[in-house]
């Protein structure tokens, strides 16, 4: 007897075809697939932070998985003294008064954040302003809420700040939403009080909700300490801040941040993760509130840390004739390819003639063409190998 087999086809949602490819999952399969081959690769590609966590919050989390309260299903927003102790940093780094209960939100990790607030802000039809080149994750959140993108170049003439005078008219009149970012990934680019005065402006003016990404707010060089968006008179007015653990305290794994600011634009992430989440496990969050008002020795001794790669770091390129600019911040480097090739030519051509793995800048955008991105995130030792071998190519 014939049998007769229909296939089943499970066509996905709209919203699911049109998310950006994740371009670090294509970096990590090609830097795994020179790995298989027994070669020793030294990955410089990705932004993951590769010291521990601090012993003293490791072990409040130890001590604190035990307590059965956390057993139980936390606060939808989370519990008051972890946004108790966000409020108490913000006002002794940054002399910035937040109310916890009514201008913190935790997320999972800043990245989550960064996805939802444009699901919280745009319609199809609206636009954000983006920022070129940038975080590819930006670009996720906008593709979720069926908005359009209009970028802003990020150019070393204008070191690597957008200009908001040159921002298209008609792009403008639809804009709500608009990320910034600095300490900046991936150009390593400071920003200074002016810079945010002058985006205050730009955003009472437009209407436009700004997201300011500090990822890498811990983390300045040369005696300098980023400066908050939210030291701006006027700046939780317009928008909110969003700041994570995962490099000050090398937290990446442990999945937390939050959104600080405008009390209505808090609401709504809240609100939105009501839907979606039932807040992070408290034993977790009492561990950050420690790693937030605890010694702050280990960020010190992180970010110079970092600053000593950065020196390493620029000590060799000088040694094989790459020239390039200091980051003032981040723990990236952005470094222009060689003439004759292009960003994503020469990042293969090191891997696959030096074992270097190195990001291609336009994977972060239009703009990052002709430069590759460089982590601090490993050893010196390391890092000025990789830069000897890519110097043993004979290209400089």
């Amino acid at each position: 007897m014939e049998t007769q087999t229909n296939e089943h086809v499970i066509k996905p949602a709209d919203r699911m075809t049109v998310l950006p490819t994740q371009f670090f999952a294509k970096l990590v399969g090609k830097a795994n697939a020179q790995a298989a081959k027994g070669r020793d690769v030294i990955n410089l590609g990705q932004g993951n932070p590769d010291q521990p966590t601090p012993p003293h919050i490791v072990a409040r989390m130890q001590e604190a998985s035990a307590n059965p309260m956390y057993h139980r299903y936390p606060p939808f927003s989370g519990y008051s003294f972890l946004k108790e102790a966000v409020a108490a940093r913000y006002k002794e780094d940054y002399g910035v008064d937040v109310d916890p209960a009514t201008e913190v939100a935790i997320l999972f990790g800043g990245k989550t954040g960064l996805v939802e607030i444009s699901q919280c802000l745009l319609n199809p039809g609206d636009v954000c302003l983006v920022p070129d080149p940038g975080y590819p994750d930006y670009w996720s959140g906008v593709a979720l809420s069926g908005a359009e993108m209009s970028f802003m170049p990020l150019t070393a003439d204008n070191r690597f700040l957008p200009d908001y005078s040159v921002i298209d008219e008609e792009a403008l009149k639809r804009a709500k939403l608009m990320f910034i970012n600095y300490p900046n990934n991936p150009t390593g680019a400071i920003a200074d009080s002016d810079f945010y005065e002058e985006t205050v402006q730009f955003a009472r003016r437009t209407g436009v909700v700004v997201a300011s990404d500090f990822a890498y707010g811990a983390i300045g060089f040369d005696g300098k300490k980023p400066v908050s968006f939210l030291q701006t008179p006027g700046a939780k007015e317009v928008g909110v801040e969003f700041y994570t653990l995962s490099k000050t305290y090398n937290m990446a794994g442990w999945r937390v941040g939050f959104a600080i600011g405008n009390a209505k634009v808090v609401s709504l992430i809240n609100l939105i993760q009501d839907h979606y989440y039932c807040s992070l496990f408290g034993g977790i969050q009492e561990a950050a509130a420690l790693a937030l008002t605890g010694p702050q020795d280990c960020v010190t001794e992180l970010t110079a840390r970092y600053e000593s790669r950065r020196e390493a770091v620029f000590g060799a390129l000088d040694r094989i004739g790459w020239k390039a600019d200091r980051p003032g911040g981040s723990f990236f480097c952005w470094l222009p390819v060689p003439e004759g090739y292009t960003s994503e030519s020469f990042a293969d051509l090191v891997l696959e003639q030096a074992d270097v793995v190195v990001a291609p800048g336009n994977g972060f955008g239009t703009h990052g063409e002709g430069y590759v991105r460089l982590g601090l995130l490993t050893s010196e030792e390391r890092l000025i190998e990789a830069i000897e071998r890519i110097g043993k190519l004979g290209i400089f």
